[in-house]
């Protein structure tokens, strides 16, 4: 059994996880609605590819130690202990390099994501329209992990607000 060989760790991506493990599926729906979104055959290629489970832990309110550990539970391996956490994506208050008047684009990927779809596109093409020094605001129903990862891995800084029902993250280039 190919899967057999994957270790699971806050590092593995949705998608290996669940071709290692599609048993592991339902137990991911049952840790967390958040993770419905992954019977979207769109949101499962996409999203799925790029996430990691650390990264699914904060989309879906879990810590990643719990998240880990009932997955490898589920198939045979040995609990995992770490102490990354959830919050070091959410802050409490803008950094000093926020300034409101530089936001230049406002974008609320809610919509498409309720409905299923994934906006990474259209945050990436967003994004690689700002010039030095411009801010781009996101609205997403959760922290959008993912694609904060991606943003800093291309020199962006960012920052994310809990706003309600929903989570702000904004971007500068």
């Amino acid at each position: 059994m190919s899967g057999s060989k994957l270790i699971i760790s806050p590092k593995t991506k949705i998608g290996e996880l669940l071709d290692a493990f599609p048993q592991l599926e339902d137990v991911l729906l049952e840790l967390s609605p958040s993770f419905a979104k992954l019977k979207n055959p769109i949101l499962r290629k996409t999203v799925a590819r790029v996430a990691s489970l650390q990264q699914a832990a904060i989309v879906g309110g879990l810590k990643v130690d719990e998240l880990v550990n009932r997955l490898r539970k589920e198939v045979g391996q040995d609990m995992f202990s770490s102490e990354t956490e959830n919050t070091q994506y959410l802050v409490a208050s803008p950094p000093d390099w926020f300034d409101n008047i530089r936001i230049i684009q406002q974008f609320d990927a809610s919509p498409i994501i309720n409905a299923g779809s994934s906006p990474m596109a259209e945050i990436l093409a967003l994004a690689k329209e700002l010039q030095q020094g411009e801010i781009l605001e996101i609205k997403t129903p959760f922290v959008p992990a993912p694609i904060i990862d991606m943003l800093k891995n291309k020199g962006f800084k960012s920052f994310s607000l809990p706003k309600g029902d929903e989570i702000l993250s904004y971007f500068e280039k």
